[in-house]
């Protein structure tokens, strides 16, 4: 659903904190959410695009749908938590940047453990000189795990291992190599692609490789294999997805899978964010208050 001009000219006055934090998109917040949890749901998400400033380039209504879905789900924002994510995408067919929905490997987990089918799930990287041997036929793993910590998360990994036991006893596990891993992202990731062919490191494939192959793992493991709970599957096919205001996923092959922002173009550095907030800005007009009619476009 495209997002009206009312609502549009808002965005452009108002700062994304100033809008959200106006009495009538807060009293709309408070209606669907409740009082109680309001204020922390509009400070989490006021918190997502301060840390992602890209964010505030975005149709504002596509941050708040995918943000109700993360509070539907009872998950959290917060980057340090990696539970979900608040991803730019630039939509060239509606020439306009939107705000997609990002589980994390967290998420998975912690959607997992709540439907109370599983006794045990887990997922780790394996370093080298752990594995001493994997039987895909009876999915049994042999590791001599490394037990100092620090000496451990300095090794370089050399596969993954993520597996699940259910109640009634029924277990699954799988091992990848680092290298069948590197294949998976390079086929399903434009952007890391883009990062290995330019040396670049804008995506989270390249930031954080570890963190994107554990949920690789887990989403390949539960979704082949693994009772989902409608949560789960909600969580599932939103995953990547732009969120309509009706709350339905609205997917785009080229959406970003992983939670990063990217360059505005090809060949750009981005810019920090301190020389963003220096440069002036003569035509900017003060921030307005949206109008009842702005946020029942997006809310109704």
């Amino acid at each position: 659903m495209a997002v009206k001009n009312s609502l549009v000219q808002s965005q452009k006055k108002a700062p994304f904190a100033v809008f959200v934090s106006s009495e009538a998109v807060r009293n709309r917040i408070y209606q669907m959410v409740g009082s109680k949890d309001g204020p922390r749901f509009i400070s989490s998400i006021i918190s997502a695009v301060t840390v992602n400033p890209d964010l505030a380039d975005c149709d504002y209504s596509t941050i708040i749908s995918a943000a109700l879905l993360g509070e539907a789900l009872k998950l959290s924002p917060s980057p340090q938590l990696g539970q979900y994510y608040l991803v730019p995408f630039e939509d060239t067919k509606n020439g306009r940047k939107v705000a997609t929905f990002v589980l994390g490997y967290r998420g998975y987990i912690q959607l997992a453990i709540r439907s109370g089918y599983y006794k045990k799930i887990n997922v780790l990287p394996i370093k080298e000189g752990e594995l001493v041997k994997f039987d895909p036929l009876s999915e049994e793993i042999e590791v001599n795990l490394i037990e100092d910590d620090s000496i451990r998360e300095q090794t370089p990994t050399i596969g993954y291992y993520a597996m699940f036991e259910y109640l009634n006893g029924f277990r699954k596990a799988m091992y990848w190599s680092r290298e069948k891993m590197e294949a998976h992202a390079l086929r399903y990731s434009k952007g890391y692609a883009a990062d290995k062919k330019k040396g670049t490191a804008w995506t989270f494939w390249s930031k954080d490789f570890d963190g994107m192959a554990m949920k690789t793992m887990l989403r390949q493991l539960i979704s082949k294999w693994g009772i989902m709970s409608i949560e789960m599957q909600q969580a599932y096919e939103a995953d990547a997805a732009v969120i309509r205001e009706d709350g339905g996923a609205e997917n785009y092959p080229d959406a970003p899978d992983e939670p990063t922002s990217t360059p505005a173009s090809e060949g750009t550095e981005e810019q920090p964010q301190e020389e963003e907030q220096e440069k002036p800005n003569e035509a900017q007009e003060a921030p307005t208050e949206p109008t009842d009619d702005s946020i029942k476009s997006f809310f109704d």
